[in-house]
């Protein structure tokens, strides 16, 4: 998860490694000739080791490159630059508007990038404008989905998808909460897990961006929207990135209109021959699995964030996700025990029950 907008990070360069890497960025950006490398200061705040820096591009070639660019410094051997470049190119012949590639320096980890501006969706978004910009989004997805091949990206596999669920149990109940499960809770938690898994592992599979939320989708006058934070790609559950921008940890919205939302793209995908299920409650279903899936990860990612990276910003987004996970959860009997769990580590188990 990252976000594109210009205030200062809270990842600027500390530390000696980081301002050797400034020094060098700064170095190479200077022989380029492109921009005044004096002019870089910090662009975007990001949940990876990557930082951006925006600079003024030299005014001979502003006609050209805009009057902005976008540096990248991505630690090599934290950060996979060739994915960014491989993903890009994707989304580009699909006709998705990406940033440009301006220059490299893959072995070092910079990119300089054209500038998709400050405007992130996040930004923007109102009850107003929502259906016209989700619908842009959604046609941007679509695209993207439709140049699907088997092959070109790494699979969202069970392996996978177990690996992302497990950072629940482990951060967010074990690390967040301080609960240690007994046998029969790990039993049961484990159950939820399966039936989520056995679904998301039968959808039909596309290119999943992995992140197409409202903090990496720009809004643009022309080409809207402009994707970014592309480069965790795979192949996978055709109802991900849907679940990804509709069920999005940052904004949240009433059902009616997701529900509707929801519908359009299904409708627009069956239209185009994108391989949904063609009966919308079992999409509606799907979608809800799918989201669920991700919305685990993500409370684990959220407090793995805090507790070992040090970035406590994401823990004020912690109760939207989990209000979509206890929602969906109720919605499904054989998902029903994960509400019976945390509502047993809240210590708010209802004191007289009825059973049906």
């Amino acid at each position: 998860m990252s976000s594109s907008s210009q205030h200062v990070p809270s990842n600027v360069p500390t530390g000696a490694d980081k301002d050797a890497r400034l020094a060098r960025l700064t170095e190479w950006l200077s022989s380029l000739d492109l921009v005044d490398a004096g002019s870089l200061r910090p662009a975007s705040s990001d949940a990876s080791f990557r930082r951006y820096f925006r600079l003024d591009v030299v005014p001979a070639l502003r006609d050209k490159l805009g009057n902005t660019v976008v540096a990248m410094d991505a630690p090599p051997e934290r950060e996979n630059v060739p994915a960014f470049i491989h993903v890009d190119g994707l989304l580009r012949d699909a006709g998705v508007t990406v940033p440009a590639i301006v220059a490299r320096d893959v072995e070092a980890g910079f990119l300089l990038l054209s500038d998709l501006g400050t405007t992130m969706y996040l930004q923007r978004l109102s009850v107003d404008n929502a259906p016209f910009m989700y619908s842009d989004a959604i046609d941007a997805l679509i695209k993207f989905q439709l140049a699907s091949e088997a092959g070109v990206l790494p699979e969202f596999d069970r392996a996978f998808v177990l690996r992302e669920l497990n950072l629940f149990p482990e951060w967010f109940i074990g690390r967040h909460l301080g609960v240690t499960m007994n046998d029969i809770q790990r039993a049961q938690l484990d159950k939820v897990f399966e039936a989520i898994t056995a679904n998301v592992l039968a959808q039909q599979q596309v290119y999943m961006h992995r992140d197409f939320h409202s903090r990496n989708l720009m809004f643009l006058d022309q080409g809207n929207p402009g994707v970014l934070d592309f480069q965790d790609a795979v192949y996978g559950p055709v109802t991900y990135d849907l679940a990804s921008l509709l069920r999005d940890a940052y904004i949240q919205w009433d059902e009616e209109f997701v529900l509707d939302w929801v519908v359009r793209y299904w409708q627009s995908a069956k239209q185009v021959g994108l391989p949904v299920n063609p009966d919308i409650d079992a999409f509606y279903r799907d979608f809800e699995y799918m989201a669920l899936q991700r919305h685990l990860k993500i409370l684990g990612i959220f407090c793995r964030l805090n507790y070992r990276d040090g970035k406590s910003t994401y823990m004020g987004d912690l109760p939207t996700v989990m209000d979509y996970v206890r929602k969906t959860a109720n919605r499904y009997t054989e998902l029903k025990p994960l509400v019976r769990l945390l509502d047993a580590f809240d210590d708010k188990a209802p004191q007289v029950g009825y059973t049906f």
